[in-house]
C-alpha cells in the first residue's frame, strides 16, 4: 500500500514473497516472512501469539490477522492487560454483575462478550496474574466465562490474538506464566523482528510519517536530507517503530522548509550515540556499570561456598535497577513499571519486598 511493490528486491519475488499486506509497511524479506505467515494463520480459527519488543507492530499484525480472516466482518477488540489492575482487568475481560463490588452499579459486558463473532487482542498478556490465567485458559479451551458475581454461564465464539514483549517460556519457568496457558496461546507464533534488524524498511517507514504529519499539523515537508536519512538509518532504535514516529512527527512540526534535515532530530542520532537504557542520562544510568559494581560488591560481601550466592548478587542488582529507575521516574510507579517492562502490581511488591516502597 506504501510504495511500489514492483520496486522492491526482485529477491524477494523469486522467493515466492506476496505484496505486502494493505495497511503496513515495509518490503524487507524480515517482514515479508511475517507477512507471509500472517496470511496463512488469518484464514483460520486458531490462537496466534505475536511476539516482539516494544514499539515493532503487534497490534498492527494482530489487526491484519483479524482483517484478512473470515471474521473480518465481526468486532475486533483490543485490550491491553498491562494497564489495568488484575481486579479490574477481570472485570474488563468478562464483565460483571452489579453489586459484585464497590462501584459495580450496573451490569456489564465484557470484552469477550463484545468480541463474539470476531476476534480480541490480548496485549501485554505476560502481565497477567496466575489466577486471571486460568479463565483466560478456561475461554480458550471451553469458550465459555462467568460474569464477575455472576453463576450463568456464557458461552462466546471469539478468536484470541495475543501479545507479549517477554519470552513467555522464561515467564513460565520463572512461574509468572502458567505453561498449560503458554501452549494453548502458542499455536501460530508469529515473531515481529526489531526496526533494528530491518533498517531497509527505514525509508518506506519515514515517507508514510511525513506523508501522514505534514497533512496533521498542515504542513508540507516531502524531503529528506541525505545525511539525515543515514542518521536514521544507523541508530539501533530501542523503542522501534514508535520511537521513529515520534521523531518524525516532532521533525515535521519544528521544519521550517519542506525538508527534514538532520538538526531536526534528537542529539543521540545526530551524533550517532546510543541512547541509555530505560530513557535515562547516561550520567544518571549505566547498566553495565552497575552490573558489575553491584556483582562485585555481592560477590565480596557474601560467603563464596553460600549456596544461594546467585539468588543473593541478582537480588543486588535488581535492587539497585528498580531503586535507580523509581528516581528517574520521580517516584511515579505506573511510568517505572512501563520503563522496566513489568506490570505495576510487579513492581509494587519488588519495591516492599526490597524495603523501596518509602
Amino acid at each position: 500500500m506504501y510504495g511500489d511493490w514492483s520496486d522492491a528486491p526482485r529477491s524477494l519475488a523469486t522467493l515466492g514473497y506476496e505484496p505486502p499486506i494493505p495497511g503496513l509497511i515495509g518490503s524487507s524479506q524480515a517482514m515479508m516472512e511475517v507477512y507471509n505467515l500472517t496470511r496463512r494463520v488469518a484464514g483460520s480459527n486458531a490462537s496466534v501469539l505475536l511476539l516482539g519488543e516494544t514499539g515493532v507492530g503487534k497490534e498492527m499484525i494482530a489487526s491484519a490477522v483479524h482483517r484478512l480472516s473470515q471474521r473480518a466482518a465481526g468486532p475486533f477488540v483490543k485490550v491491553n492487560c498491562g494497564a489495568l489492575s488484575e481486579s479490574l482487568l477481570e472485570s474488563e475481560l468478562f464483565g460483571h454483575m452489579r453489586g459484585a463490588f464497590t462501584g459495580a452499579v450496573s451490569n456489564r459486558t465484557g470484552r469477550f462478550e463484545a468480541a463474539h463473532g470476531g476476534s480480541i487482542f490480548l496485549d501485554e498478556i505476560n502481565s497477567t496474574s496466575l489466577h486471571l490465567q486460568v479463565k483466560l485458559l478456561r475461554v480458550l479451551q471451553e469458550r465459555e466465562f462467568e460474569r464477575v458475581g455472576d453463576t450463568q454461564t456464557i458461552r462466546v465464539d471469539t478468536r484470541v490474538v495475543a501479545a507479549s514483549n517477554r519470552d513467555l517460556m522464561d515467564e513460565v519457568e520463572a512461574e509468572r506464566f502458567r505453561e498449560d496457558l503458554y501452549w494453548r496461546l502458542n499455536v501460530v507464533p508469529i515473531r515481529i523482528p526489531p526496526l533494528r534488524e530491518r533498517r531497509e524498511d527505514i525509508p518506506e517507514l519515514v515517507a508514510h510519517f511525513l506523508n501522514v504529519y505534514s497533512e496533521t499539523n498542515e504542513r508540507h515537508v516531502v524531503h529528506i536530507q541525505r545525511e539525515a536519512m543515514e542518521a536514521l538509518q544507523d541508530h539501533d532504535w530501542p523503542g522501534n517503530v514508535r520511537e521513529l514516529q515520534n521523531y518524525v512527527e516532532r521533525a515535521v512540526v519544528l521544519a521550517e522548509s519542506d525538508e527534514l534535515t538532520v538538526d531536526l532530530l534528537p542529539p543521540e542520532i545526530r551524533s550517532g550515540t546510543k541512547r541509555p537504557p530505560l530513557g535515562m542520562s547516561a550520567q544518571a544510568f549505566d547498566l553495565d556499570t552497575l552490573t558489575q559494581e553491584v556483582v562485585q560488591q555481592g560477590l565480596n560481601e557474601a560467603d563464596p561456598d553460600a549456596e544461594d550466592l546467585h539468588s543473593r548478587v541478582v537480588n543486588r542488582v535488581e535492587k539497585e535497577l528498580i531503586a535507580q529507575v523509581m528516581q528517574a521516574c520521580s517516584g511515579v510507579q505506573t511510568k517505572a513499571a512501563t520503563r522496566l517492562g513489568i506490570n505495576r502490581n510487579t513492581l509494587h511488591k519488588k519495591l516492599k519486598e526490597y524495603d523501596l516502597d518509602s
